[in-house]
């Protein structure tokens, strides 16, 4: 049984969160970590918009809108964000997902920090985001 026909990955600017990359190759760095996955077979689509979730999810027809919680203090602000999100768009549901417990303390904050300090972050991210964020902070993968 096939769930969707198409799963696409949005992603925001998020200047408040100060990502280490710029918009545009954030998206790249996406799209080459989504290419990297076995049996995609090109229904995965990486985007990037602003403005409201809600506009995209109108735009794009989309269903549901699956978001990840880590720990349970993720759980107030995005179940905030979901009952807005579903005021803007009564047939849009959002979906909850949780990690694996391997993944609870992974953040991108903490990834960032290791490797600007010399860390090893093998392992925690794909190969070449690895290699581009050890690029961007100064350090040979």
């Amino acid at each position: 049984m096939q769930l969707f026909d198409e799963l696409i990955v949005a992603i925001a600017p998020s200047e408040a969160k100060h990502p280490l990359f710029p918009f545009d190759e954030r998206i790249t760095l996406m799209q080459r970590s989504v290419d990297l996955i076995a049996n995609t077979e090109g229904r995965v689509r990486v985007i990037g918009f602003e403005g409201l979730l809600a506009d995209l999810i109108r735009r794009e027809n989309a269903h549901a809108i699956l978001r990840g919680l880590r720990a349970v203090s993720d759980f107030e602000f995005e179940f905030q964000m979901a009952l807005m999100n579903r005021r803007l768009v009564h047939e849009a549901e959002t979906v909850f997902l949780m990690p694996a417990l391997s993944w609870v303390y992974l953040s991108s904050s903490i990834v960032k920090n290791v490797a600007r300090h010399g860390g090893d972050i093998t392992g925690l991210v794909p190969d070449h985001v690895r290699d581009a964020i050890y690029a961007r902070v100064g350090r040979d993968s």
